[in-house]
């Protein structure tokens, strides 16, 4: 199981949310690139980056914060927030991103990224934001009234490389990830699931590994990391022991 560290961004500055609300935005440094060598050098292999900006414009807002991340970043960078057109998805792949996440065009164009799936094969994570189990859009200020089951079931044949499962409750609130929700979805439609949301300690990162073989790729952490809660070399190797146990 990949545990993904994360690095939100808003005006440059590395923040953490509190479910997804620009307002409560917390911040814990003003250098992106340093903090994610300082991810790398604990072991990670892989970086969940947002725009949070971008999110909510619709188009990139901290491209060049991105940009010195994933020249410095050793791993795979995971990039969501803002992507919303093909020169969106052709311009970070050709930068240097491994994969992109969507989450309002999902939604509202699903055309759109299956279409990108086909052309970017296993590069397009589908990001199923959930608040009270209805999928939530632009930067999660807007709910629909679609169910989380039916917008993954949407992409199951569609080429797409996993989908993002986020609890926006329990996002940035440290009250522990929302694994029944999760294991849930990752039951229900044939595709990988990454956890995101509220993890709080080892116990979640134990847990969700545990279940690793029923579907759950990955984990994604950040509060938890930058509050000096979970420890990242603690659970990139509880993540691998887990696993093995699954």
């Amino acid at each position: 199981m990949i545990v993904f560290p994360a690095i939100d961004l808003k005006n440059g500055q590395v923040v953490r949310l509190a479910e997804g609300d620009m307002d409560r935005a917390t911040v814990y440094g003003d250098d992106p690139t340093a903090q994610a060598l300082l991810f790398a050098d604990a072991g990670a292999e892989h970086l969940h980056v947002v725009d949070l900006d971008g999110a909510f414009a619709g188009e990139s807002r901290n491209r060049e914060a991105v940009e010195r991340i994933v020249e410095a970043f050793p791993g795979h960078v995971q990039l969501g927030g803002g992507i919303r057109k093909p020169s969106d998805v052709e311009g970070w792949f050709a930068l240097g991103v491994s994969r992109l996440v969507i989450g309002s065009a999902a939604l509202k164009d699903p055309q759109f990224v299956k279409d990108m799936a086909k052309e970017w094969e296993n590069g397009i994570v589908v990001a199923v934001d959930a608040r009270d189990g209805m999928v939530a859009t632009e930067g999660w200020a807007e709910v629909s009234d679609v169910p989380v089951h039916d917008m993954a079931r949407r992409f199951e044949d569609a080429g797409v490389a996993s989908l993002l499962f986020t609890d926006i409750g329990r996002d940035g609130l440290l009250k522990g990830c929302n694994i029944d929700a999760t294991l849930d979805l990752a039951r229900r439609t044939s595709l990988p699931v990454i956890a995101s949301g509220g993890v709080k300690g080892l116990d979640d990162i134990h847990v969700l590994s545990l279940h690793a073989h029923e579907g759950i790729e990955g984990v994604i952490t950040g509060r938890a990391l930058y509050d000096g809660r979970l420890d990242l070399g603690a659970a990139l190797a509880m993540a691998r022991r887990g696993e093995g146990r699954g």
